[in-house]
């Protein structure tokens, strides 16, 4: 309903008006702008950004020692071995260094390019940001012999700058209490800033970082000597490996440092991932392209040189030469410039031959050298070579030879009226049972319904040929329209929301651990970008009376029981969607009115990785460990 023109509206706006954020005042009141969001992520995020600045020191050399601890009243204190933030009165400023540091943004070595040539974290924001979103945060600098101690009090000093002893150590300690008006609960994760932490270990060979968690009484530190080496060891421990030790390579292009470990097995999936700064590259980048530029072309002129392709054979693609690839790209360069709303993709264009250039010539090296080495992995690279040409005459099937255009799409997929696909979703339904009331209960303007008949292939132990013959599989790459592989193109996306649907049963989570399993593995950008979905079913429909309730745990059945108690009231537990009307299923679980949905992240990679390869490749004992080691926690099981 529109409104008449207030003839005071100049009047009413004026100067007075416009309200200036000072200080860090505007970090209080928009923290999501600098952190993400003030959830649990985000109160992790205040120890990494702590935590950076000793990764600064590290990178720069004059770091090799990190500890961090959780104390009982849940403040959390980083401390290091570095060279100490500096305490001398700051020109601009008039104050302290140290004060300039915690109390503006922007404001930091990271700026000037001489102390820092690399850093990582929120680019000289990071320590005030922390400072800002706490209650209070307390400093303490050993340097040039003295021990000094700031104290702040939500992103305000509330003392001097105090020589409070003397040492011969140096380094810098923060201590924070982040602020309950901010975050509500504190609740720190041990195992997630774990994770973390041990990652930044592996990508900083040689520092030692140490975690303690006094609320729960547990430890942990990570040092790994062999740094990014280490780290594709314990991807490829689960796996049969074709050479024994991983190939470490590595240079210094101008200001940019470059460090590659690849080691390659017998499996049919590739294990890639490439990180800026320590910061993790979802969406690959630059760096990743000059990697793979630098792979295929070395390998194919080690393989025409050495008589091991014929004359009359094709090139190896990039497909064929990363069968079985575990690698991991680390670069660290002065100004990193990341692409996408995520941050999750490098876009220095320098970086591809700068990355390009060290890889091929330590690899190129490298084989020469290890000629028995270089030897199996080309075998593993022509078998490959073999199964992609199977593969590419299945997804003929699928797109016709001409660009990418789209063979004639499933005939059970229910499509839907919307042509713009940002309007677009495509539920993947569990059974004919399911989909028949998917179909009749779904919005048809904007809702596609494809139904799926029995458990796909689990891509982790299968070939690329036999994925792409698959017919489930096929009917899904052709339904999204993006095609595979090589033939990925996302603009030709046809459904921006992918919803997996499935029963709450053991078979509905197994259907969808392969499907998030073929999605990590062959359209992995899918998730990273933000378009694939979990449905949420109802588990229980409790009835009083003409009243109808639905609860999706045992946690809220039990507590709308309790609510209801001294109401006569009937439960009824679904196993499978297709128990459920057409009107219940829309009601319960696709009205995006009432609808609960899961967007699936990857907010490790590694850990990712590791725990689909561990449910769903060959090795058993790995995963029976797993199972053992979680069942207690197992809920809602269906025997």
């Amino acid at each position: 309903m529109s409104q008449e023109p207030n003839n005071n509206t100049f009047e009413d706006y004026s100067a007075e008006d416009i309200r200036i954020l000072d200080g860090l005042e505007a970090v209080r009141l928009r923290p999501g702008m600098y952190i993400g969001s003030t959830d649990q992520h985000g109160l992790h995020h205040l120890v990494y950004e702590i935590v950076y600045n000793s990764i600064d020191e590290a990178m720069a050399g004059y770091c090799d020692r990190t500890q961090v601890t959780i104390h009982k009243d849940n403040s959390v204190t980083v401390a290091d071995n570095g060279r100490g933030i500096p305490v001398e009165i700051h020109p601009a400023t008039n104050t302290s260094a140290l004060e300039a540091v915690m109390t503006r943004l922007h404001a930091g070595a990271k700026f000037g390019g001489h102390t820092y040539t690399v850093s990582s974290g929120l680019h000289g924001v990071g320590a005030s940001v922390v400072n800002a979103l706490s209650s209070w945060l307390n400093v303490e600098v050993n340097r040039q012999g003295k021990v000094y101690r700031h104290e702040y009090q939500q992103g305000t000093p509330i003392s001097d700058l105090k020589v409070i002893g003397d040492t011969d150590a140096t380094g810098t300690t923060i201590t924070f209490l982040a602020d309950t008006e901010i975050f509500g609960d504190i609740d720190y994760d041990f195992d997630t800033i774990c994770q973390r932490l041990k990652e930044l270990a592996y990508l900083n060979k040689n520092l030692e970082i140490s975690f303690k968690d006094e609320r729960i009484d547990q430890e942990a530190t990570f040092y790994f000597e062999g740094g990014i080496a280490s780290l594709v060891r314990r991807f490829n421990r689960n796996r049969q490996v074709l050479h024994y030790q991983p190939i470490y390579l590595s240079g210094a292009v101008d200001s940019t440092i470059v460090e590659v470990a690849v080691q390659y097995n017998d499996g049919f999936t590739e294990s890639t991932l490439s990180f800026a700064n320590c910061v993790n590259t979802i969406d690959g980048g630059t760096h990743l392209t000059g990697f793979r530029s630098a792979l295929t072309r070395v390998l194919n002129d080690y393989s025409r040189k050495n008589k091991l392709l014929k004359d009359t054979e094709p090139n190896l693609t990039g497909d064929d030469v990363r069968d079985g690839l575990t690698a991991i790209i680390s670069v660290k360069l002065a100004e990193p410039q990341f692409e996408g709303q995520t941050k999750a993709k490098l876009g220095n264009p320098e970086l591809k031959a700068q990355v390009e250039g060290v890889v091929a010539d330590g690899l190129s090296l490298h084989l020469e050298q290890h000629p028995d080495e270089a030897k199996a992995i080309i075998e593993k690279c022509l078998i490959a070579a073999k199964a992609r040409e199977a593969a590419r005459k299945a997804r003929d099937l699928i797109f016709k030879r001409s660009g990418f255009e789209a063979a004639t799409l499933p005939g059970k997929l229910a499509s839907c009226s919307e042509s713009d696909p940002r309007e677009c979703e495509l539920y993947l339904v569990e059974g004919d049972s399911a989909g028949g009331s998917a179909k009749q209960g779904r919005d048809r303007r904007f809702q596609a319904i494809l139904p799926l008949r029995g458990k796909i292939l689990n891509v982790e132990k299968a070939r690329k040929d036999k994925v792409f013959e698959h017919e489930e599989i096929r009917a899904i790459i052709t339904a999204l329209g993006a095609g595979v592989g090589d033939q990925l193109d996302f603009s030709r996306l046809r459904y921006h929301r992918i919803i997996i649907m499935t029963d709450a049963d053991v078979d509905g989570s197994h259907i969808r651990t392969l499907l998030l399993t073929f999605f990590y593995r062959n359209m992995v950008e899918l998730i990273s970008q933000g378009h694939l979905f979990i449905a949420q079913p109802p588990l229980y429909c409790i009835r009083a009376g003409k009243q109808r309730f639905w609860t999706y745990s045992e946690k809220e059945k039990d507590a709308k029981l309790k609510e209801l108690k001294g109401n006569k009231s009937e439960l009824q537990r679904y196993k499978g969607l297709g128990e459920m009307s057409a009107e219940q299923l829309w009601e319960t679980t696709m009205n995006p009115a009432s609808r609960t949905l899961l967007k699936v992240e990857i907010k490790d990679a590694m850990t990712a990785d590791h725990i689909f390869h561990m449910l769903m490749g060959s090795e058993v004992p790995p995963r029976k460990s797993f199972i053992q080691a979680h069942a207690k926690s197992v809920r809602n099981l269906d025997i």
